[in-house]
């Protein structure tokens, strides 16, 4: 049984109420949710500032192609542009400062880690939030696949090596720039986030998935499917 620690909901800063114990509904996996119970403390970096938390934003907005120059620790204008790019392509306030809002779609706050054994609050939330706007509407089954997917991504070394990578890859999933993730995300998701981190993989160990009625593109449909679930076929 692995431990998790995940937020009731998408606010920035959450004081947990209660202990999650339930079962994913294949292979009788149970999981146990602790919700954080104190306040998460975020850095703000912008323009001027150096440091340690500024190499781990230029090293994420690097590893999302968003940013070229050196990682430096120096919060300069090349930095600023990044994050405004980053915050432009997320629909969020575009002002270049990287505070909580920003890191929490980076991937960087919550004590996020490197081993793909365990994901920090705002990988649980991110998630979730694909998961809604993806899988809008697919059986519950069909949800936790959709994240067991963005997991396997993380697994795999073809792919970047943290969820927020995966999810924010020029071009990986268009839901990012469309309405659908804007949306309130489905409490449905949220179960289907901790489902899939807790290890149930219904896509059969996919990467990529597709809605055939949606898409005319030629490498989706070439690639090997393994499972359909609903609208979604899901390949290897």
């Amino acid at each position: 049984m692995t431990v998790y620690k995940a937020f009731k909901n998408f606010t920035a800063v959450i004081t947990a109420l209660a202990i999650i114990i339930g079962s994913a509904v294949a292979g009788g996996a149970g999981y146990l949710i602790y919700t954080q119970t104190a306040q998460t403390s975020y850095a703000v970096s912008k323009l001027g500032s150096t440091g340690d938390e500024v190499k781990s934003i230029q090293r994420k907005l690097s590893s999302l192609g968003y940013y070229k120059g050196s990682v430096d620790g120096i919060y300069g204008q090349q930095t600023k542009s990044a994050v405004t790019s980053f915050q432009r392509n997320c629909g969020i306030t575009a002002d270049g400062i990287c505070g909580q809002q920003t890191l929490l779609y980076l991937g960087l706050s919550g004590g996020s880690s490197s081993n793909n054994t365990s994901y920090s609050n705002s990988d649980v939330q991110l998630l979730a939030k694909v998961i809604s706007a993806e899988a809008r509407g697919e059986s519950y089954e069909g949800q936790v696949a959709v994240g067991a997917v963005v997991l396997n991504r993380v697994k795999h070394p073809s792919f970047p090596d943290t969820i927020s990578g995966v999810v924010y890859q020029n071009g990986a999933f268009s839901c990012v720039n469309d309405s659908n993730w804007y949306e309130p995300v489905a409490e449905s998701a949220k179960r289907a986030a901790i489902d899939a981190i807790n290890g149930w993989d219904p896509s059969g160990g996919a990467i990529y998935y597709f809605n055939a009625s949606k898409t005319n593109d030629a490498f989706m449909h070439s690639r090997p499917v393994v499972k359909v679930i609903g609208d979604h076929r899901f390949c290897k």
